[in-house]
């Protein structure tokens, strides 16, 4: 277990790659259940423990996660998320150079569910949502570069998505045009930093995660 933070109301992890946010219909452990035996057992508990997910990320994606261990904290996290009050930084390794080393991308996202891919589509599409980012290059490799990026908005697989539109794949995301896959199958896209106000301390919280210790994150 990977804990960053824990006090009466908040417990942030840093999620490694394939782990599952929560549970889904492989029927595989998540984070989630994971950490609700957790405080079962670390708490003596003998009833059923409330544990609310605030952010997700999918599967192949590591980092910071943020857990509410009350209702309260669980509806005002939430509340905040919609108001684009906590700030989230994510690190990923691309396989090609952007054409502008720090840029803002907009566009409009739809998700298709049979799929579970998001498309860039036009304003005007039916359910489109509109997707804001923004990155800068920490890093440029003969193959790789690496990017800090800040999410504006937090839409369905939105980083895979908008990175990829402009050929800036990934690595290790074949669903988003990589050409390899990672060989623990995850993709080199890493939740690393988030900060926000405690929803009941009214304290600022300010948390980094470390990367994957595996040799592609090294590398950089």
């Amino acid at each position: 277990m990977d804990i960053l933070f824990e006090d009466n109301h908040l417990l942030i992890i840093n999620k490694r790659p394939g782990e599952l946010s929560q549970l889904d219909k492989t029927g595989d452990n998540s984070v989630l259940e994971k950490y609700k035996l957790y405080l079962k057992k670390n708490n003596n508990k003998k009833g059923n423990v409330f544990l609310g997910l605030v952010n997700r990320l999918d599967r192949p994606t590591s980092g910071i996660l943020i857990l509410a261990k009350t209702s309260k904290a669980l509806s005002r996290m939430n509340k905040m998320l919609v108001e684009r009050k906590i700030l989230k930084k994510y690190l990923a390794i691309v396989e090609k150079k952007p054409i502008r080393k720090k840029n803002t991308l907009i566009n409009f996202l739809k998700k298709n569910q049979k799929q579970n891919k998001s498309y860039i589509v036009n304003q005007t599409s039916k359910d489109s949502k509109k997707a804001i980012l923004h990155y800068r290059t920490l890093k440029e490799l003969e193959n790789y570069s690496l990017l800090e990026i800040r999410l504006e908005t937090g839409r369905h697989h939105q980083i895979r998505a908008q990175l990829s539109n402009i050929g800036c794949f990934i690595k290790g995301d074949l669903k988003y045009g990589s050409k390899r896959s990672n060989s623990d199958k995850s993709i080199c896209l890493h939740a690393n930093e988030i900060s926000f106000i405690h929803p009941v301390s009214k304290n600022e919280i300010k948390i980094k995660a470390n990367t994957p210790q595996n040799n592609i994150w090294k590398s950089l």
